[in-house]
């Protein structure tokens, strides 16, 4: 019995995996860029500079290529937040949070909604994972902003500035509208601060 020859065997997993997050990565370009119905697979697959056939190797369908791009971006944003420095005060912990909901993720998981909203195969995924993104969400606001839910409207505190957040976010993609999200960012900031006690 001879030994097994594995020496090809990491690289060959490394290179998949490097393919994988290529694709992962601009999935979510594409759909923040394109939207959903300019999104295809073959596109995708060209962006990132691969064949249309290794992208589906890696994920069979397009729902299958979208939801778990979203999810990887959103593991991505999990992960850089839990390694933010603690805001020094409750208008740097708004700020970071409004910031979740300008960028190009959030870009893509509202084409991946509007997709959703239309598409019978995809809307269950979506929900789930929106469902579970939520939380995480809300888990890390509470973190950030050191909020204690147990107190009386803290938790419904947190949900309204989510909630903020995500229409800023909606409002800033028509145009640039910083300089009114500084506004309400504020206001909300001495809001979340009073309902806290700092």
């Amino acid at each position: 019995m001879g030994a097994v020859n594995t020496r090809g065997a990491a690289p060959k997993q490394d290179r998949s995996r490097a393919t994988r997050q290529r694709l992962l990565e601009s999935a979510v370009t594409c759909l923040a860029e394109l939207g959903w119905s300019g999104s295809t697979v073959t596109v995708v697959a060209e962006h990132a500079g691969v064949s249309r056939g290794a992208a589906q190797h890696h994920f069979p369908t397009r729902e299958d290529l979208f939801t778990a791009a979203v999810e990887y971006v959103a593991e991505e944003r999990s992960r850089a937040l839990r390694t933010l420095p603690t805001p020094p005060d409750t208008p740097a912990a708004v700020r970071q949070i409004v910031a979740l909901f300008t960028g190009p993720l959030f870009r893509a998981a509202l084409q991946l909604w509007v997709a959703a909203s239309n598409e019978p195969q995809l809307g269950p995924r979506v929900t789930d994972l929106e469902t579970r993104i939520g939380r995480e969400t809300h888990r890390m606001a509470v973190e950030l902003l050191g909020a204690d839910e147990s107190a009386p409207g803290v938790r419904e505190t947190v949900q309204g500035l989510l909630d903020m957040a995500r229409g800023l976010g909606l409002a800033n993609l028509l145009r640039d509208d910083s300089a009114r999200r500084e506004r309400v960012v504020a206001q909300w900031a001495r809001i979340v601060r009073d309902v806290l006690g700092r």
